[in-house]
């Protein structure tokens, strides 16, 4: 990357994918702030049917799509796959949640006069977004801000400009005004000169904690702007009173495992039953044996692909090695299988016995085990994190999930499902430094526009019964 250009590669081969120059974050937002205010006075109907053009476009592109977004990301082509049937199915969804968490209603009134609710656009909002998930998270807050009336500056992740661009050039081949989805190329700074600029009206951002806390403390200072933050987590999943282990283990590395553990539902913890846990890591041992991890085209189909790029198998490296030096007992070593490339296999550390246990989202395929003695004190144990987006039980026993749901803080809580299992038809958020209270999924709406209160009366009539004197 230069001052002027990002370059993508293939993060499998190392291949060049893409080239595209970086954008002027002024330029950008004052070209939407022009457009916005002719697509917010557009009826909903009209905005609805442009998205479901989009859509349209979207799945007439769809494997030329999947195939750019697994040649980026490294990850799997069915994966990728999967990717662009989400983002195609978004449209649906945020209709449908526009109509239900943001609808008009008009109730009776004193006097003759009516109350009206109604939801107005914020104006020009910014989206922010990874490298995990490049295509289905930003679109997860476009489509829901463009549907309620605002215009959009998207940046993507530097690591994944080319989905970036693929994405908005469906918007406006679905006839979506260019003005109203600005694509911004660009690297970190240019992310924080966005967050930063004034005409802004709002910053939608999924990301690291970090990113998301300094993000937090600079909105401080502007309360007029609204600001949803996903941060992802440190989520557990806890396996007890359960005869199934080959189930349980499955669960376990689709959880922690999928999409080379570079997502923010990945499970972090495995917080189990110390009478099970042997038995439990043998199934798991023999799940990752089998398990084919190669470029996202081989044939037999991967079950995960490289990590983003080397720097972050790197830093994943590092992290292991941390870990076995706070004590943990590796119980099964992360490897570099292929000299020169980001690829990495899963790795098991024991921690029970460690002098520390970091609170941190390690981002990749390594999973820290803790044996428990107790149902409570696993509980504790999973909620033994300043985080709180997943969390996962197994267990055949419906009165622990009941235990399990009343005292997890998380804001996704599953039970025999993996911690990755979300829907796009419910809320997706979480507490702590996961997130602001401002869940997205369903409730994008939410934050997409404000709710206004109308008192009103189709003729004026006033009077004033006390307080003045005969006249």
């Amino acid at each position: 990357m230069s001052d002027t250009e990002l370059v993508s590669t293939e993060p499998a081969t190392g291949a060049f994918l893409w080239r595209g120059a970086c954008g002027n974050v002024d330029a950008e937002v004052t070209q939407a702030r022009a457009s916005w205010p002719a697509w917010a006075a557009q009826p909903l109907s009209y905005r609805a049917e442009a998205l479901r053009r989009f859509a349209n476009v979207v799945r007439a592109r769809g494997e030329d799509f999947a195939d750019l977004i697994a040649r980026e990301t490294g990850k799997p082509l069915w994966e990728a796959r999967g990717e662009v049937e989400a983002v195609m199915a978004k449209v649906d969804v945020s209709i449908s949640a526009f109509a239900e968490r943001t609808g008009q209603r008009r109730l009776d009134a004193q006097m003759g006069s009516r109350l009206a609710l109604r939801h107005k656009p914020h104006g020009v909002l910014a989206v922010v977004a990874p490298y995990n998930l490049p295509a289905d998270i930003p679109n997860g807050h476009i489509v829901p801000a463009l549907l309620a009336g605002n215009a959009v500056v998207f940046k993507p992740s530097e690591k994944t400009p080319a989905t970036g661009a693929f994405l908005v050039d469906c918007y406006r081949a679905a006839g979506i005004p260019e003005g109203c989805v600005r694509l911004l190329i660009g690297g970190r700074e240019t992310g924080q000169a966005l967050s930063e600029h004034p005409l802004i009206d709002g910053l939608l951002f999924t990301g690291s904690a970090r990113t998301g806390l300094a993000l937090n403390r600079r909105f401080a200072e502007h309360p007029e702007k609204i600001l949803a933050l996903e941060m992802g987590g440190n989520n557990p999943i806890l396996v007890w009173d359960t005869p199934d282990l080959y189930t349980a283990a499955v669960l376990v590395v689709q959880s922690a495992f999928l999409g080379a553990g570079q997502r923010c539902t990945a499970a972090r913890r495995l917080i189990v039953d110390q009478r099970l846990a042997d038995p439990l890591l043998e199934q798991v041992n023999a799940l990752i044996d089998r398990m084919i991890i190669d470029v996202p085209h081989a044939d037999p189909a991967p079950f995960m692909g490289p990590m983003i790029d080397n720097d972050a198998a790197d830093r994943l490296t590092e992290r292991f090695l941390n870990l076995s030096g706070k004590g943990g007992r590796p119980i099964r070593y992360l490897e570099r299988p292929v000299e020169g490339r980001p690829f990495v296999t899963p790795a098991l550390v024991d921690m029970t016995e460690a002098s520390e246990r970091p609170d941190a989202e390690f981002f990749g395929p390594l999973l820290q085990v803790i044996r428990a003695e107790s149902f409570e004190a696993a509980v504790a144990e999973a909620n033994n994190t300043r985080y709180g987006l997943c969390a996962t039980l197994v267990s055949q026993d419906p009165r622990r999930y009941d235990a399990f749901w009343a005292n997890i803080r998380a804001g996704v809580i599953n039970w025999n499902r993996p911690t990755t299992g979300t829907s796009p038809k419910a809320p997706f958020g979480g507490l702590g430094w996961s997130g602001n209270h401002r869940p997205g999924a369903f409730y994008a709406a939410d934050y997409c526009a404000y709710p206004v209160a109308s008192s009103e009366a189709e003729q004026a009539r006033a009077s004033i019964g006390v307080g003045l004197r005969d006249g």
